[in-house]
């Protein structure tokens, strides 16, 4: 942190106003060889908090204006970065931008890398680690949600709760070792049940936090939606619906789309990346059959499926086949040209997806749910014994295993146990209701993104993990009688593991990595 960076701050597009900001204990010097003040006045002693107008020029080319500017003036520490701080407003296009950059940079500053202003806040401790990250969610928010979630986390939600756990945490540590080291004045004779009552509420704090990161992922990154069906169902024409634009071909040729087409959808404060698939059926041109091989590999990862039934054509084998993907994933069926008379009565359906989804291997009666759950990896390799895609998995066996009693339809809003929604993509009805079963299937209702501290993070989620973890390994060592002595190591472990959330247990190696992922002027 000893040299003075600079970056495009504002993003490298065509825009009424660009800012390029400086950084470093020579910013001004580099802002008093650049810029020419409409008043003679010498920018290194630019009182805090005041903006100059005047122009841009190469000191090596003085009659050469480059642009006319507003400078920004912040003096260290109370600045984002906690240094010396500058930034230059021009007009928004990126030759004007490229050039003013380059001339801060031809005299005395460096490039900044990815993140490298957010992370000299860090590093200057105006945030912690977990606020940080937070910076990257609010410029990455994609819906309602995610922007009240991120902006929480940025007012150090996160941190108060960690900070609070390692408070409680660190005390039954001090209080450990004093008396190991002055036992003739501190008795522990009792403490290791006391111990144990008052780790308690602390693990139960942390498995709270933890049961947020299902809901939380999803808020944060969106919900992966695979849109399935067979040719000419309604597919493109319900993501064009979604997006409010012709993003996809609509014809009445089959097998129009061949490839993958994706879009992010913000449907009532939850983000959406909805992907258009080719439609499944048995196809003899080779290149549709790839299109219909990504559908299905896409319907495999999927958070969620919209299985699309054409209403006005009868059933077949290709709608044989979309029930097939939806086995065991989550899904909602939707029945598409609500508008037309239907071709087939929904108890038809409902007889069809009660017979696939009948045909399902049978699993050992000790693979229970909560075992089941238990097994469950995200992606990101960090078991999720709490997440929402374990809690679809587990129901949709307990839902599959029920299948033979109570009736088939259930009050027009379900076929066998699965949400149904009838909508007309052409005529754009329906779409309310499909929005409100997306949120009825991946929220219970009882979590505000706006007001309650929630885990968006993976790393947040398996540093909690391995912080409960060691909370009860103490209470196992306690039931064991194990020496006091035992309990410091693993209420040590805790307390480093709930630090690296906040960035105080972490090498540099992460620190970078995390800070790499971040805009280049940010």
């Amino acid at each position: 942190m000893n040299d003075t960076i600079a970056a495009i701050a504002s993003g490298i597009t065509a825009s009424g106003i660009g800012i390029i900001r400086i950084s470093g204990p020579e910013a001004f010097a580099v802002l008093k060889r650049i810029f020419r003040p409409k008043k003679a006045a010498d920018p290194t002693k630019y009182r805090a908090n005041t903006i100059h107008y005047g122009f841009i020029a190469d000191p090596e080319h003085e009659e050469e204006i480059i642009d006319e500017c507003l400078v920004m003036i912040m003096r260290a520490p109370h600045t984002f970065t906690t240094e010396d701080t500058a930034e230059i407003n021009c007009h928004g296009g990126p030759y004007v931008m490229k050039r003013i950059l380059g001339l801060a940079l031809k005299n005395g500053a460096r490039p900044a890398e990815p993140g490298e202003f957010t992370k000299r806040a860090f590093l200057g401790g105006r945030i912690d680690l977990s606020e940080a990250e937070a910076v990257m969610d609010v410029i990455s928010a994609r819906s309602g949600d995610a922007l009240k979630s991120s902006v929480l986390q940025l007012s150090g939600s996160v941190r108060r709760k960690i900070d609070h756990l390692r408070e409680s945490i660190m005390n039954e540590l001090a209080y450990i070792e004093a008396a190991l080291d002055d036992p003739e004045h501190m008795d522990l004779t009792g403490y290791p049940e006391l111990l144990e009552e008052r780790l308690c509420p602390l693990e139960e704090e942390m498995r709270t936090l933890m049961s947020t990161f299902g809901e939380g992922r999803i808020i944060r990154e969106g919900i992966m939606t695979v849109i399935v069906g067979k040719p000419n169902a309604g597919k493109s024409s319900l993501l064009n619906a979604m997006t409010g634009e012709d993003r996809a071909i609509v014809t009445d040729i089959e097998g129009t789309t061949r490839d993958i087409l994706e879009e992010q959808v913000a449907v009532g404060g939850i983000s959406l990346r909805v992907i258009d698939t080719a439609g499944i059926r048995n196809a003899e041109n080779e290149i549709e059959q790839i299109g219909i091989g990504r559908a299905r590999k896409y319907a495999e990862h999927a958070d969620l499926i919209l299985a699309l039934f054409d209403t006005a054509r009868a059933l077949d084998e290709n709608d044989r086949e979309i029930i097939r993907l939806i086995k065991d994933r989550k899904a909602i069926i939707l029945l598409n040209k609500a508008d037309l008379e239907s071709a087939f009565d929904e108890n038809d359906l409902a007889e069809l997806i009660r017979e696939e989804l009948s045909q399902k291997e049978s699993f050992p009666e000790e693979l229970s749910t909560k075992a089941f759950r238990e097994g469950l990896t995200l992606k990101t390799g960090i078991q999720e014994a709490l997440s929402e895609k374990a809690d679809m998995q587990g129901d949709s066996f307990e839902r599959n295993a029920s299948l033979n009693t109570g009736s088939e339809t259930d009050e027009s809003n379900n076929i066998v146990g699965i949400p149904v929604v009838r909508i007309s993509a052409r005529e754009m009805t329906g779409l309310t209701d499909l929005e409100n079963a997306i949120r009825s299937m991946f929220f219970s209702g009882n979590l505000n993104a706006g007001e309650e501290t929630i885990i968006t993070n993976a790393r947040h989620f398996d540093a909690l993990r391995r912080a409960c973890g060691s909370l009860s390994l103490v209470k196992q060592s306690i039931r064991d009688g194990l020496p006091e002595d035992f309990y410091s190591i693993d209420l040590m472990d805790a307390y480093r593991s709930l630090s690296e959330i906040v960035g105080e247990e972490v090498d540099e190696d992460l620190v970078n990595t995390i800070f790499s992922k971040f805009c280049m002027g940010k």
